[in-house]
């Protein structure tokens, strides 16, 4: 059983490294389609990472040691967040400590590496996207801690292996509440991954953006690290809603055969929501950056709708 929980293990980190840039790519793509443009390659993120690696650093004359290592730390934090995420399946090594709480504080830390790094050398726009980045954690982390708490209360646990494993063996049943949760964690996601509304990885436009001001400093494989990271961190809050909403495929322990057949189910799971995700962008108009705090109250309102459904209908 060690042997298959090991397996599971380093079978989730290694598809998320090699799967997160292509599930990245599969979005841009699907926004090409819908806004009738060319559409890029799926491989071209894999190939800007790869010639980033290749290429020398350029580094500020007073960027301080915190500034080289918050790459490091930031993708670091990603990789440990995929590997506590219930992906492919719920026995893992680590589902004791698999704490959906401490995922949401692993995901914020790599926040403040990131905006303390976008600091450090003291730019106009490293500084405006680091308060712009705060702002939005800051506003997105109750809300998704509300969700986690609606699942929490439904499954008795904050485990988040546990709750997949609860919600994908029980018989299948209506929840209203996590119904609720659900748009509030699609909006969150979008906030969370500098998604449209509420910002366009897109442009680079200094009065809108906020993930690409605090990367303006960053070259060379440090910025190959960062925008690996940002592609992990998108793949992450997919698989979380996967884990919390769409739990069905996951292998709960059957053996090595439902384990290797959830891959394709994850990847079908991928596929639908990077069109869906690229539908609501396309949809979607770029709101005012002072706008965004309504945008994630009303993800806030959302998830305490659910919350309050749980406990006053039992639904």
């Amino acid at each position: 059983m060690k042997a298959i929980e090991w397996f599971t293990q380093v079978l989730e980190v290694l598809a998320a490294l090699a799967a997160a840039p292509l599930f990245l790519a599969w979005v841009n793509q699907c926004r090409a389609w819908l806004s009738n443009r060319s559409a890029p390659s799926l491989l071209q993120p894999y190939r800007g990472i790869r010639k980033l690696f290749y290429k020398d650093a350029v580094l500020a004359t007073n960027a301080s040691a915190l500034f080289r290592i918050a790459p490091y730390i930031v993708f670091g934090t990603m990789v440990l967040a995929a590997a506590v995420i219930p992906s492919m399946g719920t026995r893992l090594p680590f589902t004791s400590a698999a704490d959906a709480i401490a995922l949401v504080g692993l995901l914020a830390t790599a926040r403040v590496f990131l905006s303390l790094a976008a600091m450090d050398v003291g730019t106009a726009f490293g500084t405006l996207g680091a308060r712009r980045e705060m702002m939005v954690g800051f506003l997105a982390e109750p809300a998704l801690l509300m969700v986690i708490f609606v699942a929490s209360l439904i499954c008795s646990t904050t485990a988040l292996p546990a709750i997949t494993e609860h919600l994908a063996t029980e018989s299948l049943a209506l929840y209203p509440s996590l119904a609720f949760t659900a748009v509030a964690f699609t909006m969150v996601l979008l906030a969370e991954n500098a998604r449209i509304p509420v910002d366009n990885p897109a442009t680079h436009l200094e009065l809108t953006m906020i993930h690409e001001a605090m990367l303006l400093e960053y070259s060379a494989r440090h910025l190959a690290l960062m925008e690996w990271a940002a592609a992990l961190k998108l793949f992450n809050y997919a698989c979380i809603g996967f884990a919390l909403f769409l739990p069905w495929g996951v292998s709960v322990g059957q053996g090595p055969l439902a384990l290797i057949a959830s891959v394709p189910i994850l990847a079908l799971k991928l596929a639908l929501a990077g069109g869906g995700l690229a539908l609501i962008e396309t949809l979607s108009a770029k709101l005012r950056v002072f706008r965004a705090p309504e945008f994630l109250a009303t993800a806030f309102l959302f998830a305490v709708l659910g919350l309050l459904v749980h406990l006053l209908l039992r639904a």
